[in-house]
């Protein structure tokens, strides 16, 4: 049960679903065969892309997880006693019927407290870096993954659960059919990997002229943009710092001092942000509703010093000021550890969104205690983080 109830509609901005096993491949085409799978590795079971095992995610079957928030502790208080990361976590649990149903999931969220959810894909992060190369078969797994999450979760169960389909802008047509197919669905919401884009021709970013006809659409769907943390390449920078080759991201292992520090400038959703405002989509498509979800928000203040910075002696280079386009198209998800009312003073209540990453294990075990975080905010401006925001940009009454 939650600690408390509110006397007002909370909606969580990062809640997530743990995929099954055939979730990449139950409606992968044919000509994918052998792409993507599970295989033992001295005993345990693995998933492999184009037959390169990834450690990505430890436990890719998720049978057996952390608890829900077994790392709140640690990121409030730090780790002054140098626990190990497996002591950190705590002991395992089986998984729960609510990480993979919705009608399951339905019941956690009524004894959570919560009337509504984005409901994340977890594995899904892995896929479009390890398949950067080949922007086609992206597209066709990406469009699999979407397939899995409607049959299983639809894009909108009961008005309460809010999945999250993925788009891929590799193919900036091949995105715009995807858009169209989840919209047709009910889709509320779409996540686009905080990332340069891979295409055909290189990488670049999508909030370039060239992905306009993308944008002009999801503009007139006026559908929420959701960009969660996800594996957006930059481990190669962190490589090429510490001569380590080309080793992969693993979020879960143990990180070097260097790493640790790199972790936690942001620099992934900064330069996102960064791009969306410079190169002007958000001033082409003023309408557009960006969220980063689960890179907290101790980035904010610098980016915004810095478009001040920049604005201040190049006004020439922006159609208008890139502050106040940062506070009308952005909006934000701190930390439960950060200081939510300082962001709210910093860019306005209305563009702060709450979230609790369950049941992952970094976040909180009691979503609704995110709400003792507030203290201080006025009443109105508690109740818009706490859900009046999220569900005015999902459209619910």
């Amino acid at each position: 049960m939650p600690s408390r109830s509110l006397s007002y509609p909370v909606f969580d901005a990062d809640n997530h679903l743990y995929e099954t096993t055939d979730s990449f491949t139950r409606h992968l085409p044919r000509e994918y065969d052998g792409l993507i799978k599970y295989v033992e590795v001295a005993g345990r079971t693995k998933i492999a892309i184009r037959n390169v095992i990834s450690d990505y995610i430890p436990n890719p079957t998720f049978e057996v997880v952390a608890a829900p928030g077994a790392q709140e502790e640690y990121f409030r208080s730090g780790n002054q006693d140098g626990k190990s990361y497996r002591e950190i976590l705590g002991k395992p649990i089986r998984a729960l019927a609510g990480f993979r149903d919705p009608a399951e999931r339905i019941k956690i969220m009524d004894d959570l407290g919560l009337d509504g959810a984005l409901m994340w894909p977890t594995l899904a992060s892995l896929l479009e870096e390890r398949l950067s190369d080949d922007p086609v078969a992206t597209h066709a797994v990406i469009h699999a993954l979407n397939q899995w999450m409607h049959d299983d979760w639809t894009f909108n169960y009961q008005n309460r659960i809010f999945p999250t389909p993925v788009i891929n802008l590799g193919i900036v047509e091949e995105g715009i059919k995807e858009l169209e197919w989840v919209l047709e669905r009910g889709a509320r919401v779409v996540l686009i990997r905080p990332a340069p884009v891979p295409g055909l021709h290189g990488k670049r970013s999508f909030a370039l002229p060239e992905f306009d006809p993308f944008w002009a659409k999801v503009a007139e769907a006026d559908i929420l943009v959701g960009l969660h943390a996800s594996d957006s390449g930059y481990q190669r920078y962190v490589n090429e710092w510490e001569g380590i080759g080309d080793g992969e991201m693993l979020p879960f292992k143990g990180a070097t001092a260097f790493s640790q520090i790199m972790r936690h400038f942001s620099r992934p959703i900064v330069d996102t942000m960064t791009s969306v405002i410079a190169h002007g989509l958000c001033t082409r498509f003023p309408t557009l509703k960006f969220a980063p979800i689960e890179n907290g928000s101790n980035w904010v203040r610098p980016v915004l010093e810095a478009l001040e910075f920049a604005y201040s002696f190049s006004p020439r280079a922006f159609d208008e000021d890139p502050v106040e386009v940062f506070k009308r198209n952005i909006y934000v998800h701190p930390f439960h550890e950060e200081n939510p009312v300082g962001l709210c003073e910093l860019i306005g209540s209305d563009r702060v969104l709450f979230g609790s990453d369950w049941p992952h294990p970094e976040g909180l075990a009691d979503p609704i205690t995110f709400v003792d975080d507030l203290k201080g905010l006025p009443d109105d401006d508690v109740r818009k983080v706490m859900g009046g925001n999220l569900a005015g940009l999902l459209h619910v009454a």
